[in-house]
């Protein structure tokens, strides 16, 4: 068995893709079209490991989706969470849950999906301003 990708219903797939690409760093690895059934599929996976991918659903015509958190999280391992966090709050992402302990924060998609950055390896020593940012919203 091989873990292929985890699927997101997107409300805008534009504004999606600007998260997820241009803020958060993934990169496309595959699109399809599917106009018998209205869809465009996208699947973007970390640059250097296309193992692990998220295929990102765009429904053509208009759906609500709520409850974005109710299958949980993605999560990313990242080589400095300080350096990924004030990068995502440069573009004018919310760090949901700071990274205070320089290990792990939380920010969401623009429709509603929590990610979690993870500090690859052991945790950074704890500094300002993260370690007396509070929690901004649900994680």
């Amino acid at each position: 068995m091989k873990y292929l990708h985890t699927m997101v219903r997107v409300a805008d797939l534009d504004e999606s893709l600007d998260f997820y690409c241009t803020k958060l760093g993934l990169i496309e690895v595959h699109r399809k079209e599917v106009p018998q059934g209205r869809f465009t599929l996208v699947f973007l996976a970390a640059p250097g490991d296309e193992s692990a991918q998220v295929e990102l659903t765009f429904n053509w015509d208009p759906e609500e989706y709520s409850g974005g958190r109710n299958f949980g999280h993605l999560a990313y391992a990242v080589d400095d969470i300080y350096q990924a966090c004030q990068r995502l709050m440069d573009a004018g992402v919310t760090i949901n849950r700071p990274p205070r302990d320089g290990r792990m924060a939380f920010v969401r998609s623009p429709d509603g999906i929590s990610i979690e950055l993870l500090q690859q390896g052991e945790a950074l020593a704890p500094v300002e301003p993260w370690v007396s940012m509070e929690n901004s919203g649900s994680w």
